[in-house]
């Protein structure tokens, strides 16, 4: 056994109490992944972060490109793997933060059933992945506001990166109260979407033109990709919106973190992996499969770069159906959408933070609270990443490494789900192991382990293949290649360096610890 190893030990003891007045028992700090953030996010905020978090400029504007690649059967039926290996990863993780919800989490479970190195990693991977989607968001609503007027980007950065750090340094209530209202309003938005997608396709939009399935007949259900004519082209262009999709996904899994601070995580836990089905199945395969009837996949504007409303598939159809006042609001909720992703991910990301605090992989100045909880070296080290988003206003090399730093973001998403889904494999190796019966927790996710296996398999399975442009004939580009790919070496060696120099093990299922760090109500 490794020091590091000798390190780590586990206890419980009771610490707080439920609303119920019954006590719970909470691990001490720094034992079993616990950290000294505190409990006070209430189910509804938890529910409204499980059904809202993440949801930015992608779901409303970047699926106009997956469209253009794809058409109208190829972009639904992209949404729809794509989003039964989100599912799949969602039941495994909520399972296990359910019964040991530790703060961060994510790089605690790598820790503790794979090998700290891999936990090394997986919080450096996904912590990266969610600090720098906090510059792309700010970037992002710099560009939404030039939608209305020519204000200085710079200005609408810094405004939305103060609001973010604001928000972030209160207590986590303020958090969650912030994402209730800025759900609400995706939700809003996003049902007010559908009912017009359907006025449009049904004839009852001003310019009273019934469209139907018209678009799946003309120009086709499928759309040749990159010229490449027949089958062939169909099947790219659905692997371009294959690897579009699941970055659009990326960010549902982060309701899971919030189980080290919500007040009740064996009830409201399992409450939200069960809401992710509907999540899935209205933002994104009901929203799917509108695009494919209101808009026409050749539309230039899909592909225009303007990243503001008028690239979204929504607003183009709202265009040409002649409804003139719409526009805005839509774009006025994209813009609150990407504000609150962005605010989102500074939260993650100083959990990630904390989380190697927990494990002794970042020294614990890093894991200091104030007294309401807040891990303010954390959130402050986090927020750091923000004004990246400075760079995106250059030309040149300032742009390019902009554009850079995001492409590597994308792929460590996908790589912590199937890490993810393979610490949820080694948990249940344990389980049968030790002899230790699923009954004895306080939720089971449905048809495991084979449910673990399709999302660790789903996601290798898009993380290899998220460049496959470059492989075409006279597509080669080696700073695309890099680009794409240089997050799996990035996600490598740094599991290389930490197990040369703390000697790690990989964890044996007989010895993997079940029950240390586990939340357990008298």
């Amino acid at each position: 056994m490794s020091k590091y190893d000798q390190d780590i030990e586990y206890a419980v003891q009771p610490d707080q109490y439920a609303p119920d007045n019954k006590p719970i028992l909470e691990a001490q700090l720094n034992v079993g992944g616990h950290g000294a953030t505190q409990r006070r996010l209430q189910n509804y905020h938890v529910t409204m972060i499980g059904l809202c978090s993440g949801i930015g400029t992608g779901l409303f504007i970047g699926t106009g490109s997956a469209y253009a690649n794809a058409g109208p059967a190829g972009l639904l039926l992209a949404y729809i793997i794509v989003g039964s290996v989100l599912w799949c990863v969602m039941q495994s993780v909520a399972e296990l933060a359910t019964v040991i919800p530790t703060a961060g989490s994510f790089p605690h479970f790598a820790t503790r059933f794979i090998d700290p190195a891999v936990g090394f990693s997986l919080a450096i991977s996904y912590g990266y992945c969610y600090t720098i989607s906090i510059a792309a968001e700010a970037s992002a609503s710099a560009i939404l506001v030039g939608y209305w007027t020519g204000l200085t980007p710079a200005v609408v950065i810094t405004i939305s990166l103060v609001l973010i750090l604001a928000i972030n340094l209160m207590s986590v209530r303020w958090f969650g109260e912030s994402e209730v209202i800025a759900g609400a309003i995706k939700v809003a938005c996003f049902l007010g979407l559908i009912i017009v997608s359907i006025v449009i396709t049904s004839g009852g939009a001003p310019n009273g033109e019934t469209i139907g399935f018209q678009y799946w007949h003309s120009p086709g259900a499928w759309v040749d990709y990159n010229g490449i004519t027949g089958s062939t082209g169909h099947f790219l262009g659905f692997l371009a919106a294959f690897v579009n999709a699941s970055f659009s996904f990326i960010g549902v899994e982060v309701v899971v973190i919030t189980a080290a601070e919500s007040m009740n995580p064996h009830k409201v836990i399992p409450r939200s992996a069960t809401n992710v089905t509907y999540r899935i199945a209205l933002f994104y395969i009901l929203g799917a499969l509108l695009i494919g009837l209101i808009v026409d996949p050749t539309n230039p504007d899909l592909v225009s770069g303007s990243g503001n409303a008028n690239s979204s598939p929504w607003v183009i159809a709202i265009k040409e159906a002649g409804i003139g006042a719409l526009p805005s609001i839509v774009n006025a909720c994209i813009l609150i959408s990407a504000w609150s992703a962005g605010n989102s991910y500074c939260w993650v990301g100083s959990r990630m933070i904390v989380a190697m605090t927990t494990d002794r992989q970042l020294p614990q100045f890093f894991g200091r609270t104030w007294n309401n909880g807040v891990p303010y070296v954390a959130v402050i080290a986090s927020w750091l990443f923000g004004p990246l988003a400075y760079l995106s206003l250059g030309s040149g090399g300032a742009s390019q490494a902009f554009s850079w730093l995001m492409n590597l973001s994308t792929v460590a998403g996908l790589i912590a789900w199937a890490t993810l889904c393979f610490c949820y494999i080694r948990f249940h190796d344990a389980m049968k192991a030790q002899r230790v019966s699923r009954d004895s927790l306080p939720w089971k996710s449905p048809f495991q382990p084979f449910t673990a296996w399709y999302g660790f398999i789903g996601a290798t399975i898009i993380t290899l293949i998220t460049g496959f442009p470059v492989f075409l004939k006279g597509n080669w580009s080696a700073a695309d290649f890099v680009a794409s790919y240089v997050g799996i070496p990035i996600f490598i060696v740094p599991i290389i360096i930490w197990k040369l120099v703390h000697k790690t093990k990989f964890a044996r299922a007989k010895t993997i610890d079940l029950w240390s760090g586990r939340l357990q109500q008298a």
